[in-house]
């Protein structure tokens, strides 16, 4: 229930008012015949002592949640934040930090997620854990399996891209959506459309980076080194899927690069090109992008649930190829973000089976 999960929450109820003309900031208006004010939050899982037990209402804005507030009136609802399974999902040096993003690990027994999931009548589950949470994904992508219900990996570890755990799910008969959230427009996709641009109009692209900065409870937990294997190598990825030809490792460096408290939600990215053009000749582009973290990932987020829920009525199990390559990093198989695109629509429009 962190900021991902605030943004997504406060859109669900944003364009419940909101019709397609004036409808700003979406992909997708019409998903199927499902709108984004159609998604309803049924069952919430938390270890924060300041969200456990208050209504998601309450909890979206409790701290150390800092994104945007661009939707204040959230109806008040029974449902309330439970208890979940804290495995490796919070890094140890955020049980000791400065005061706000300090985790305070809730003094409660993990409720039975499986049951949880069950008791609501919850058809998705959506993993929205800190990078670094492999145990913890792990735990939650099989209570998704015990459940019997669809999974929306937004997080860097793999699950959705792994054969093994994929065949699990369509041998149960669930869909998946995976792995680790794209942004509307963020680093990852405007470098995938940089790089893509260079190998059309025929640049040999030599050298690349993107440095990211924020101050959201995501880049605190990111300080952890350790913690960052599976998320480099997810963003790396998604740069070298479109280039012509894959880098040297030494010649491409993409991923987090510190925690800016001021910074809140707010996420900057520093991105060079170096390539040579015609007749070998040297150019380069550097950007600086300023994005809300958060919103941005929402609206990818809620376009992923309802084709999720578009496969569920079609009966459609395992991996959905489509709306994982264009809304998530670490797909099972990757396309451009223009073929990505088209895709997807053909999906919606039952052109396109997964």
């Amino acid at each position: 229930m962190g900021n991902c999960a605030s943004s997504l929450i406060q859109g669900i109820h944003y364009y419940k008012d909101k019709s397609e003309k004036d409808a700003i900031g979406l992909m997708h208006w019409d998903i199927g015949g499902y709108l984004p004010s159609d998604i309803e939050i049924v069952a919430a899982y938390d270890v924060d002592k300041r969200k456990v037990g208050k209504t998601i209402d309450e909890a979206i804005f409790a701290k150390p949640n800092c994104t945007t507030v661009f939707q204040k009136d959230i109806p008040k609802t029974n449902v309330k934040v439970e208890m979940g399974n804290v495995l490796d999902g919070v890094a140890d040096h955020m049980k000791n930090f400065e005061e706000d993003y300090t985790f305070l690990v809730a003094d409660f027994e993990s409720v039975d997620i499986v049951k949880s999931l069950k008791d609501s009548g919850a058809e998705i589950l959506i993993n929205y854990l800190p990078v670094g949470s492999e145990k913890a994904a792990r735990f939650y992508a099989q209570c998704a399996l015990d459940a019997g219900i669809a999974f929306v990996n937004c997080m860097p570890v793999f699950i959705v891209s792994d054969d093994e755990w994929e065949a699990k799910f369509r041998e149960k008969g669930i869909p998946i959506v995976g792995d680790d959230i794209k942004a509307q427009i963020g680093a990852t996709v405007t470098h995938r459309t940089l790089a893509n641009l260079f190998k059309e109009r025929g640049v040999k692209l030599d050298h690349t980076y993107q440095l990211n900065t924020g101050g959201n409870t995501d880049f605190v937990n990111m300080l952890s080194r350790e913690r960052l294997d599976s998320k480099k190598e997810s963003k790396t990825e998604a740069v070298q899927a479109v280039l012509a030809e894959r880098m040297d490792s030494q010649d491409i460096h993409i991923g987090p690069s510190d925690y800016v408290p001021w910074q809140k939600d707010n996420k900057l990215c520093f991105l060079r090109m170096e390539g040579k053009t015609f007749g070998d000749v040297p150019m380069n582009i550097e950007l600086r992008l300023s994005v809300e973290d958060s919103p941005n990932s929402a609206g990818c987020v809620i376009d992923a649930i309802r084709c999720c829920k578009l496969a569920i009525e079609r009966k459609i199990s395992g991996k959905l190829t489509s709306i994982s390559s264009y809304t998530m990093k670490h797909p099972p198989k990757q396309f451009t973000d223009d073929e990505a695109y088209v895709r997807v629509n053909d999906f919606i429009e039952g052109k396109l089976e997964r």
